[in-house]
């Protein structure tokens, strides 16, 4: 199960945002999170610090981002979160033209894969398993035909260290627990 410390939660950094030390507190938090959650040991990005980024901007985010709904009920119910990191995952993807298809397929396409193979008690393997997108598919797959989470076993592996990282935090804030290996690069 994924835990949050109280050091890396949206209220502590928005109750911060004006902070000049915020990029330090957010990396804090990234540290917090990796420590309380061994998957995701060194995946975190910690580069807020830097002398480099704007402080004021990032506050400016923070606050912005803070408008949005993302903590009700409601919200957690329609994994609206899931959707938000697609969304950015897909508009990366779209920007990188042909680079941006080493980590991200189309949902659709990856539905159609899930819906083909029927992965209700089993495992599922990916080799390419890029930012877990068939993973993600195949516990919502299980779900909608009254399994529950952790019905399957998943497996997959990532030659880039940055799309392992993808992968990696897509499981985390969905609760999917899996075997993905290291990354090679």
């Amino acid at each position: 199960m994924f835990y949050l410390p109280q050091a890396a939660r949206w209220l502590h950094f928005q109750s911060n945002a004006k902070n000049p030390l915020i990029g330090q507190l957010i990396d804090e938090g990234m540290e917090a999170i990796e420590k309380e959650n061994t998957a995701l040991k060194g995946v975190l990005p910690k580069e807020y610090g830097k002398p480099s980024l704007d402080k004021g901007l990032l506050g400016e985010l923070i606050d912005l981002i803070s408008t949005i709904g993302l903590g009700d009920t409601e919200s957690r119910s329609k994994d609206i979160l899931g959707k938000v990191y697609e969304y950015f995952l897909r508009q990366f993807a779209s920007a990188e033209k042909n680079n941006g298809g080493q980590f991200y397929t189309p949902r659709c396409v990856v539905q159609l894969l899930v819906e083909i193979l029927e992965p209700y008690k089993e495992r599922v393997y990916d080799p390419c398993c890029s930012s877990g997108g068939m993973f993600v598919q195949s516990e919502k797959f299980v779900e909608s035909h009254g399994g529950k989470a952790g019905d399957i076993s998943i497996y997959g592996q990532e030659y880039n260290s940055k799309t392992w990282k993808l992968c990696k935090m897509n499981l985390a804030i969905r609760g999917i627990e899996g075997n993905i290996g290291k990354s090679e690069s």
